[in-house]
């Protein structure tokens, strides 16, 4: 297992899911960790469960969409924990607002869904990062991972249009970002997950998802803890010398 002790971490979208998993992982690590979320009881659960198993965690409570919620936020996990070094932007909501309980449609999407999705899954980076890099270039290093996803990089038919622009968004602000900070020792990188079984893909019908388990060669959806794991090797000492990827996680779904 890669070491991050010592290493301050802030995972946004941490109170279920993947984003538990990856906040998990850097806590099993020997990591402190910040699990935000916007919805405190759910951050207080996963947060209190990883201080049960040992680790040292804090949880936090925001709006990444607003830009003050995010500084206060940042601000006090600065206050409790130390100045951040590693920033995981999981954060992402994907509404299925469509007329068959699905996603929406372009002619059904209005433009207040397409805005709070944007402003969610890609305006929340850019807060998140935006306040976090001072500390990171202040301290000469420091690892930024933001999760997109495969309907980032191509056609997805269990999102909307919405969900996969901001996706791959990430993909140019990471890359962008890359160049950027990368003079001051600060990496960042992406993962792109595939289908995972989380409490919403299992929500999808149960014959999608068997379709997407014979797509893939590795013959399985995959976990939390499988992007996790990427997460944490992108964000330790391991990949130092690793910048501006975006590294799939989907058992070879897309191969590109």
């Amino acid at each position: 297992m890669t070491s991050h002790r010592g290493k301050v971490v802030l995972v946004t979208g941490a109170g279920r899911g993947i984003g538990q998993a990856i906040a998990d992982a850097h806590a099993a690590a020997g990591a402190s960790v910040a699990y935000l979320d916007h919805d405190p009881a759910l951050a207080e659960a996963a947060a209190e469960a990883a201080r049960q198993r040992g680790a040292t965690t804090l949880a936090v409570s925001a709006d990444v969409a607003d830009e003050a919620s995010v500084n206060l936020a940042i601000a006090r996990v600065t206050e409790a924990l130390g100045p951040i070094g590693v920033l995981v932007n999981n954060a992402g909501i994907s509404p299925n607002s469509g007329a068959d309980g699905k996603r929406a449609l372009l002619g059904e999407m209005g433009a207040d869904e397409w805005r709070r999705v944007l402003d969610v899954n890609l305006t929340g980076a850019f807060l998140c990062a935006s306040a976090v890099v001072p500390a990171m270039r202040t301290a000469g290093r420091g690892s930024i991972v933001s999760v997109s996803s495969v309907a980032g990089k191509t056609y997805c038919d269990i999102v909307g249009v919405h969900y996969a622009a901001t996706k791959a968004a990430l993909i140019g602000f990471t890359k962008h970002l890359a160049g950027e900070l990368g003079p001051d020792g600060i990496t960042v990188n992406a993962v792109a997950p595939g289908r995972i079984d989380t409490p919403l893909m299992r929500g999808t019908a149960p014959e999608a998802n068997e379709a997407a388990r014979m797509a893939t060669p590795l013959r399985r959806l995959g976990s939390p803890e499988d992007v996790a794991q990427t997460c944490l090797f992108l964000t330790s000492d391991n990949a130092a010398f690793v910048t501006g990827q975006v590294c799939d996680v989907a058992g070879g779904w897309l191969m590109t």
